[in-house]
């Protein structure tokens, strides 16, 4: 197994979903109890990658809050005053190491990717702390290395939950057509992996990763892109955020990978 680090994007406003967003960090919503940030963190700690580097912003105190005192939100704890100790009972057996960095309230994502090269030695993993997938990250990163590109973003297509209309005369319905998922233009779908050359495209605090990194390094040719065809989905909106806990409870939830 390699040892590349997962940098997770984690800073943004979330205003979409400001029904939530307003008293916590959106990576902080959650799906089945559990914060999305979490969730993604899963998806990578079922391929042995343990070491994230989270990029806070936005209400980023109550993520450190959440990691600093997970012990006490997952189990049981006994608090001894007289021996001034704490125990405690079914905790959490992650093999999770978290450096938590505050990049800005009002950072754009290309500067806040350039905040953390202090703490990257080598390639990397990039994603957004919105978006779930059954990705195969090992086949992710075999795809990048087999491509010899300094960027791979993973490219989805939106899930087709919607019928498309053929209308003419303004008014009349030609043809309902349900929308499948292979019909939908492929999307940045994040689940990057990014080589340390990346940081020398990122000029400051107001970079925006997406149109001033991600564009220019397309144009050099050095961006390729890995084909992701299943399973999907970014919490955006509250009825994205109602979907993913639906599918959750459900017992549907396919990029549930552990």
């Amino acid at each position: 197994m390699s040892n590349e680090k997962v940098v997770i994007l984690a800073g943004g406003f979330g205003t979409r979903l400001s029904e939530y967003t307003e008293s916590i960090p959106k990576p902080m919503v959650k799906i089945g109890g559990k914060p999305i940030l979490w969730h993604i963190m899963k998806i990578y700690s079922s391929y042995g990658y343990n070491d994230f580097i989270i990029c806070l912003g936005h209400k980023g105190h109550l993520i450190k809050d959440y990691f600093v005192n997970n012990f006490t939100y997952d189990c049981d704890f006994t608090l001894d005053y007289v021996n001034n100790t704490t125990k405690y009972h079914n905790a959490p057996k992650e093999s999770w190491k978290i450096t938590l960095v505050d990049t800005g309230e009002t950072t754009m994502t290309g500067g806040r990717i350039k905040k953390i090269q202090k703490y990257i030695d080598g390639r990397f993993f990039l994603t957004y702390g919105d978006g779930v997938a059954d990705i195969n990250i090992p086949q992710l990163l075999k795809h990048h290395n087999n491509i010899g590109k300094m960027t791979t973003v993973t490219a989805v297509q939106p899930s087709g939950r919607f019928g498309g209309l053929e209308i003419e005369n303004e008014s009349l319905v030609k043809s309902f057509i349900e929308k499948k998922r292979s019909d939908s233009p492929w999307i940045n779908g994040g689940f990057f992996v990014c080589e340390p050359e990346i940081f020398n495209y990122i000029k400051g605090d107001k970079t925006i990763f997406e149109s001033d990194v991600l564009e220019q390094v397309a144009q050099e040719q050095k961006l390729a892109c890995y084909k992701h065809t299943k399973f999907w989905e970014c919490m955006d909106t509250k009825k994205e955020y109602t979907h993913l806990n639906k599918l959750w409870n459900n017992n549907k939830a396919n990029w549930k990978l552990w």
